[in-house]
C-alpha cells in the first residue's frame, strides 16, 4: 500500500487572465510535517484551496488520501482536518456547543468521547464551558485545532496557524502541531521561516505559481544562500549618492534600503558571488563622502536562501474578490471557482 497522502500532478489555477499556478507538482508522505513556503501571491492558498475541495483547478489533478478531489470530494473532506487562516468560529457559542455542533456535522459516533479526548489534546479543558469570545486569539486557535481533529483526519491542511499570536502563544500552538504531527500527515502554510525550521521535516517554497525548491530545511540551509552585508548610514546623511556608490561597487548584485533598529537608514547590499566586500563598502563610503556608522556581513541563512529564490517573484494576488483581479473567465475555464467568501468568513463550496 502506498504511503502517500497527498499528490499533485501540473495543478493550475486561472483566475480569468491571471494564472495563480502554473503546473504544481509535489507528494506528501505519511507522517511528514510539509511547509509551504511563499511571498505573498506566491499561490499557496489557491494550492491549498484547491486540495481542500474549496476551489477546483483549471487544469490538472491532486488526490488526498486516495480520493481524487474531482471524482470523490466528499472522500477527500473527510479525510482532511482543516484550519484556515481566518479560523471561522461562532463566537457566540460555548466551546462545548461548537465542538459537539462540529461533531453532529460529521455524524461521529460518540461524539462525547471524540469531543473529551481533542479538548484534553488541545489543552481546552479549563476552557470548555466559555463562550468562544471570552477567548484569548491563541484559544481560539486552539478550537480551531480542536474542530480541525474532532473526526480525527489522517490529514491535517493548516494555513498561516500562528497568524497574529504572540510569541507564547505562537510556541505553544507550534508544539501543538508537533505533537499532532506524530500521529497525522501535516501541511503547513507559513510566512515564519522560525517556524519552519523548528516544526517542519520538509520545506516546499512557491513563487509565482511554480515549486522553486523542495528539501529538508536543513538541506535547503546547506545551500548557503549569498550572504549579505549591512552598512548603516545617519538618517540625515543618507541621499542617492550612498545607494549611487554602494551599487556602483564591482561584484554588488543588488543594493536595498530598510531602515535599522535606530531609525537610521541601513543598506542591504547582495553580492554576485562570494566576495568579502567590507573593505569595498568601507572604500565606497570614503570615495564617496558619507559616513558609515555600521558595517557588518551576514552568513548564509534559510532567510537568505528564501530570498534567493524568490525575490521578483511575487505574484498577484492569490484570490481575487469576486473578478476584480482577473475579469471575466476565459472561455474553456472549466473551474467553476469559489465565489467569494463572506464578511462573517462563510464559504460558499463547489463539488468539482
Amino acid at each position: 500500500m502506498s504511503d502517500v497522502m497527498i499528490e499533485a500532478r501540473s495543478l493550475k489555477k486561472n483566475y480569468g487572465l491571471v494564472q495563480a499556478l502554473k503546473g504544481v507538482s509535489f507528494e506528501v508522505r505519511k507522517g511528514q510535517i510539509v511547509g509551504l513556503l511563499g511571498p505573498n501571491g506566491a499561490g499557496k492558498t489557491t494550492a491549498m484551496k484547491i486540495l481542500t475541495c474549496f476551489i477546483a483547478p483549471t487544469d490538472g489533478t491532486a488526490s488526498v488520501n486516495g480520493c481524487d478531489v474531482f471524482a470523490d470530494p466528499m472522500g477527500v473532506r473527510k479525510a482532511i482536518g482543516y484550519l484556515p487562516e481566518s479560523t471561522p468560529l461562532y463566537t457566540e457559542m460555548l466551546v462545548l456547543e461548537y465542538l459537539d455542533w462540529i461533531a453532529q456535522m460529521r455524524n461521529i459516533s460518540k461524539p462525547r468521547e471524540r469531543i473529551k479526548k481533542v479538548v484534553e489534546q488541545t489543552g481546552l479543558t479549563e476552557e470548555i464551558g466559555k463562550p468562544i469570545r471570552a477567548l484569548s486569539k491563541g484559544l481560539r486557535q486552539r478550537v480551531g485545532l480542536a474542530q480541525a481533529l474532532v473526526h480525527e483526519p489522517p490529514i491535517l491542511i493548516l494555513d498561516e496557524p500562528m497568524s497574529g499570536l504572540d510569541p507564547n502563544q505562537a510556541s505553544e500552538i507550534r508544539d501543538l502541531i508537533r505533537e499532532i504531527g506524530k500521529e497525522r500527515t501535516v501541511i503547513l502554510s507559513t510566512h515564519n521561516l522560525a517556524e519552519v525550521q523548528v516544526t517542519c521535516d520538509r520545506v516546499l517554497i512557491i513563487a509565482k505559481g511554480t515549486i522553486v525548491a523542495d528539501d529538508t530545511a536543513a538541506a535547503l540551509k546547506a545551500r548557503g544562500g549569498k550572504a549579505r552585508f549591512y552598512a548603516t548610514v545617519p538618517r540625515a546623511l543618507a541621499d542617492n549618492r550612498a545607494m549611487n556608490a554602494l551599487e556602483a561597487i564591482v561584484g554588488v548584485e543588488r543594493v536595498q534600503q530598510g531602515t535599522a533598529n535606530d531609525g537610521d537608514v541601513e543598506f542591504e547590499i547582495v553580492p554576485t558571488g562570494t566576495n568579502d566586500l567590507r573593505q569595498d563598502i568601507f572604500n565606497a563610503a570614503v570615495k564617496g563622502n558619507f559616513p558609515l556608522i555600521g558595517l557588518r556581513r551576514e552568513g548564509a541563512n534559510l532567510e537568505n536562501v528564501f530570498r534567493d529564490l524568490t525575490i521578483g517573484n511575487t505574484g498577484p494576488a492569490e484570490t481575487p474578490r469576486g473578478r476584480a483581479n482577473g475579469g471575466a473567465p476565459k472561455s474553456g475555464d472549466s473551474s467553476n471557482e469559489t465565489k467569494p467568501a463572506a464578511e462573517d468568513g462563510a464559504v460558499q463550496k463547489e463539488n468539482p
